[in-house]
């Protein structure tokens, strides 16, 4: 079978098309013919080294799949076959034609969704779901969604404003910023503006914010502390698209009285997996809109990736074996 193995960690062009042997699933397993790939960011800080790579390298590459379930091992209940699921796997086996994995590993996808919709979603959405319920967002708060025009930072925006919330949004230029409004976003600051920290000021009017989802890093936050309400304000760091976490000290939110959450970890990835389901079915009643830029072939992997490092990506890219 066709499949996307990761040579070494570097650059997209470590990600190689190759004919590898087709996977026989073990007791508990199952195998999926894949219909779609969902490219997701964290592959690529996986893939340039950021983050350990969970398999001896030369590996197939990739995190989650969509297809139809095609052969089960022993215990598996033979319903499976037929269904149409989304596929996770340890960090390795996504990206090719067929994919074996746990079955309790596997996402049953509504009648209602699209195998491509349910494939773009079910990352981005469960994280989501995961964030507002650690943050217990609720109607009349004030919030600040940086790079709201992302997957995960798309599904927020999209949440708090259905949850009654305020919401303040950032993103990267013009096309993003209304992309960020089409999500719900009532204020957008443009992030890659020096100033934006003051513009939120300007835009508080004296107001503050009460919950702050980071997926910024790095000094993001640091202009930011003195607009956070004191006393229950909440921060949650999620993500680093500027190359590292959040740069602040303790001292720095005792002060304040600030909480800071970091949304990472075995117990945080146990969170968001216990979302999957339920990020699904939120799509498929129309509570989550996915929005996908591209569909590519299964070979451009590498491709894929330089348009999410790139940051041209106007929705999630998928790969189609």
């Amino acid at each position: 079978m066709q499949a996307i193995v990761m040579t070494e960690t570097g650059g997209p062009d470590v990600l190689v098309a190759r004919e590898v042997a087709e996977p026989r699933p073990g007791d508990g397993q199952v195998v999926v013919r894949v219909e779609v790939v969902p490219v997701l960011y964290p592959e690529t800080r996986v893939r340039a080294g950021a983050f350990p790579f969970p398999a001896p390298l030369p590996e197939v590459f990739g995190f989650q799949a969509a297809g139809t379930v095609v052969d089960i091992g022993a215990g598996v209940d033979r319903e499976m076959l037929g269904a149409r699921v989304v596929a996770s796997t340890s960090g390795f086996g996504a990206y090719a034609e067929l994919v074996v994995t746990d079955v309790d590993s596997v996402t049953a996808i509504p009648d209602q969704l699209t195998t491509e919709n349910a494939a773009a979603m079910q990352m981005s959405g469960s994280v989501a779901l995961a964030l507002m319920q650690t943050a217990a967002v609720s109607t009349g708060e004030t919030v600040l969604i940086e790079a709201a025009a992302t997957g995960i930072g798309g599904c927020l925006t999209q949440l708090c404003a259905a949850a009654g919330a305020r919401v303040i949004a950032t993103a990267g230029g013009q096309q993003k910023a209304r992309l960020a409004r089409d999500n719900g976003a009532h204020e957008v600051l443009d992030h890659t503006a020096p100033d934006w920290a003051d513009q939120l000021g300007e835009l508080l009017a004296g107001g503050t914010v009460d919950v702050v989802f980071d997926s910024l890093g790095g000094d993001s936050l640091t202009p930011l502390l003195d607009s956070i309400t004191p006393l229950r304000g909440r921060i949650l760091s999620y993500g680093w698209l500027d190359g590292a976490p959040s740069q602040l000290g303790v001292s720095e939110l005792i002060l304040r009285g600030l909480t800071l959450t970091g949304c990472a970890g075995a117990a945080w990835l146990d969170t968001v997996a216990g979302q999957r389901q339920a990020a699904l079915r939120a799509t498929a009643q129309g509570l989550l809109v996915p929005l996908i830029d591209s569909v590519l072939p299964l070979a451009r992997a590498a491709d894929a990736h330089r348009m999410l490092e790139n940051r041209v990506a106007l929705g999630t890219v998928l790969l189609r074996p």
